[in-house]
């Protein structure tokens, strides 16, 4: 009996046995561990697959958030992949969603304004409005949204909303100048009191201080005053908007006065309108000319794209604003030669 005491006293065995006991529970702690790591990362692929195949629910994004503490920004980069595939009702879900969950007033803000870009680029325009007033209650200088409620109240046709905006951002220290010159040529154009001879006038007065609107004029003018267009054809530059001038209804061009315009003799002679030049120093419209002179068949037209000074994306169609970058007035005019429509159609057949 005495030498077992002994033997259960010596120290190297108490030291022995320590170590296999810090042993065996380190090993079972790290066993748990690795255990608990690998099912949440099979948990984690399984959402992974789920969201690759599109199948990915709104919840699951909470999910991510709440129990595998993946950060805030990595959520919304997933969520923004339906926006950017153009699925707008499924982004909008997602966003809805979080909102549910998100109690932090900065994130809480940044979602209200991804919900709100969503609605406006998914077309829901008043919606869009609601959540931008509802950010401005408690965030009023956030330019970000001012811009985008800016072109909200214009698209609505708001334009007295669309003004205030606008003194809102001059006194933030942006430049709102071409916005303020346009809106004031919005509220003039749609004026249903005044008549076509008061809205010339204020529109001339605004075009001889600020050129940027001339195209905006002159298409007021080709609709509801030719007459003015064609008595003051001196004061515009032509060039700027081929497409306009190139479509004008024959009946309607006054060709005793295209004569004293040089770029309008050129464009008419093109066109086949008239027929006093031999060439011109456009190459577009000399083609065209010359293939008069030889009285062929004419199967060929123009063809205008415009692009946007300040992101340089190019457009088939004209817009005050440019779709992508939202830059108002910014589009240059450009034309090539290509085969008359007719023609494309038949070709189809």
């Amino acid at each position: 009996m005495d030498s077992l005491v002994i033997e259960y006293k010596d120290p190297l065995f108490g030291i022995i046995a320590l170590f296999v006991l810090v042993f065996t529970i380190s090993f079972l702690t790290y066993s748990f561990g690795v255990y608990k790591e690998r099912k949440a990362r099979k948990d984690y692929r399984k959402l992974l697959r789920r969201f690759e195949i599109g199948k990915l629910k709104e919840n699951d994004y909470v999910h991510l958030y709440k129990t595998y503490n993946l950060p805030f920004d990595s959520i919304l980069l997933l969520a923004s992949t339906f926006l950017h595939n153009g699925n707008y009702t499924k982004a909008i879900s997602v966003y809805l969603t979080l909102l549910e969950h998100i109690t932090q007033k900065v994130k809480r803000e940044e979602l209200l304004e991804l919900l709100g870009m969503t609605y406006f680029k998914g077309g829901f325009l008043q919606r869009s409005k609601d959540i931008f007033l509802k950010i401005l209650k408690f965030s009023p200088k956030n330019i970000k949204v001012l811009r985008y409620l800016l072109i909200i109240y214009e698209k609505l046709y708001e334009y007295e909303r669309l003004y205030e905006v606008i003194l809102c951002l001059e006194e933030l220290g942006q430049d709102v100048k071409k916005d303020k010159i346009f809106t004031k040529s919005l509220i003039i154009l749609h004026n249903s009191i005044s008549s076509y001879e008061n809205k010339t006038n204020h529109l001339c007065e605004i075009f001889q201080k600020h050129k940027s609107i001339e195209r905006l004029f002159v298409q007021f003018l080709i609709q509801y005053n030719q007459k003015f267009l064609w008595d003051n054809i001196e004061k515009f530059n032509f060039s700027k908007y081929v497409d306009l001038m190139w479509y004008f209804d024959f009946n309607d061009i006054d060709f005793d006065k295209v004569l004293k315009n040089d770029f309008l003799t050129h464009l008419y002679n093109a066109k086949g309108y008239i027929n006093n030049l031999n060439s011109s120093d456009d190459f577009v419209f000399n083609i065209l000319i010359l293939l008069h002179k030889q009285k062929k068949e004419i199967n060929t037209n123009l063809d205008f794209e415009f692009m946007c000074k300040t992101c340089k994306h190019i457009h088939p169609i004209f817009a005050q604003r440019c779709p992508n970058c939202h830059s108002i007035l910014s589009f240059d005019i450009k034309y090539t030669l290509a085969k008359d429509l007719k023609q494309r159609n038949q070709s189809l057949q």
